[in-house]
């Protein structure tokens, strides 16, 4: 089965990323808003990679090059999934080593990525590429007060 991976770049191509990315991102309600999302962030240094096989898209990643003073320059990986039907046939693991080769190009040192703590089967895939858990992710909503102790 011939294989593509490539960025994202045009609106169509965009759109066809769309059902693969709500898989992981129900909340994004249409693929209007999916796109316009894409756009706001393409302006901050994001990338929309997909895997398409026999003309349809089966893995996503949203990924972009920063710096940090822990890491240095690195591959931060937003997203990355898999349509559900397509799991396990490898589509995933060879989009997750194309993102490695492109951090490689590109100078990186690290590819780092934060993971929900309910998805067990991700964790597998990941620690099965060698990925170890480094931190702990902490998380505080600002939009409303912070409630103060007494």
């Amino acid at each position: 089965m011939k294989v593509k991976i490539a960025n994202a770049e045009t609106p169509v191509e965009i759109a066809r990323c769309y059902e693969v990315m709500r898989e992981l991102r129900p909340h994004i309600a249409t693929v209007e808003d999916f796109a316009a999302q894409v756009e706001r962030q393409g302006e901050q240094g994001y990338l929309l990679a997909y895997l398409e096989a026999e003309q349809e898209v089966r893995a996503v990643a949203g990924y972009r090059y920063t710096e940090m003073l822990f890491h240095g320059r690195l591959m931060y990986v937003d997203d990355l999934v898999t349509r559900e039907v397509d799991r396990s046939a490898g589509h995933g693991g060879q989009l997750f080593d194309w993102l490695v080769e492109q951090a490689r190009a590109r100078g990186c040192r690290h590819l780092e990525l934060d993971s929900g703590v309910q998805r067990f089967e991700a964790h597998r895939f990941y620690l099965m590429k060698r990925m170890k858990i480094s931190s702990h992710h902490f998380s505080l909503p600002v939009s409303a007060p912070v409630c103060a102790r007494s």
